[in-house]
């Protein structure tokens, strides 16, 4: 199945992508359709859960969950043993979607594969909720763990979580607090338009440019704030000081060139980062971890880079 990039040049997905991610985005459409964003916003939760329902692996044994309030925020706690680390982990979903269950098994399987708490975040969903509300509540949970754990966190999460969570680093950078790490998984940090990979792969399966457009245009009430990192993190103007940093995007995604930008804008301001571009791989594809051998092996890079970085290691160098 081929398609036209932005550049007018043919992109061949039948090459890119193998058998298995190609069932993947079959399976995935037979519940969330490409057009899906077509739909009312209760349209599009409700073909989106049921989409999250079916890939739905179920938790790891010894796996332990509860949820609770983080001073406002509706949080899940994922707990295997007596963990001395943990990770506040933000949902994908174009900021309109998803929620406490969505991502439940993969926050599940980081718990069971790194041995830290995990603390998935409820936050509000626009439109109802615009910009900053989902940073706030972000910022509430990542403060709440602190008071209630006293551990070393890590940030994690994918695409519209893996903003949030960036977001949050930039806003609490030169504070006092034990952030040691964030790990982003196929990140929007931009949406620029510009970017070689928002053309190349403009009607890439599973997202294309005009998904992005349209989940950012429902996040404000009035023009996009220029120059925000919080609503942006890569129209920052400074990159120092914040946390180890690792971004990991899909080949065949256009928001690849966000997370490649990023770590380089880090590294160029003095800091660790480390962009890890899986290809023939689509956005979304934590849902193919235990069906697409490509994806199965980048969770196991995600999940190390998590457990790293709340080590303080740095095997990137």
């Amino acid at each position: 199945m081929g398609r036209v990039s932005g550049e007018g040049q043919p992109v061949d997905y039948d090459r890119l992508l193998d058998a298995e991610t190609w069932a993947f985005v079959r399976r995935t459409a037979e519940s969330y359709p490409e057009d899906a964003v077509s739909l009312s916003i209760e349209g599009q939760r409700q073909v989106y859960d049921a989409m999250c329902r079916a890939f739905h692996a179920g938790r790891p044994k010894g796996v332990e969950a509860e949820d609770h309030d983080a001073d406002g925020v509706p949080v899940r706690l994922y707990s295997a043993g007596q963990p001395t680390r943990t990770v506040v982990y933000a949902h994908g979903g174009g900021f309109v979607l998803g929620g406490l269950d969505s991502h439940d098994d993969v926050c599940a399987e980081i718990c069971a594969r790194t041995g830290y708490r995990v603390v998935a975040v409820d936050y509000r969903l626009c439109p109802e909720h615009r910009h900053p509300a989902q940073l706030m509540d972000c910022l509430a949970a990542v403060g709440w763990a602190e008071t209630q754990f006293g551990d070393p966190i890590v940030l994690a999460g994918d695409s519209a979580g893996g903003n949030l969570m960036a977001a949050v680093a930039h806003q609490i950078r030169g504070q006092r607090r034990e952030i040691w790490g964030q790990v982003l998984i196929y990140p929007l940090l931009s949406a620029r338009p510009e970017a070689p990979s928002y053309r190349e792969h403009a009607e890439a399966p599973m997202l294309s440019t005009a998904d992005v457009a349209y989940y950012q245009s429902v996040r404000f009430d009035g023009p996009v704030p220029a120059g925000d990192p919080g609503w942006a993190p890569l129209s920052d103007s400074d990159f120092a000081g914040l946390p180890p940093t690792v971004a990991v995007t899909a080949g065949c995604d256009p928001l690849r060139d966000d997370g490649r930008d990023y770590c380089a804008a880090i590294a160029a301001a003095g800091g660790r980062a480390a962009w890890i571009n899986e290809e023939g791989l689509v956005h979304g594809y934590l849902r193919a971890r235990s069906s697409v051998t490509r994806a199965a092996d980048s969770f196991e890079r995600i999940t190390l880079a998590i457990e790293a970085l709340g080590q303080g290691l740095w095997p990137y160098d």
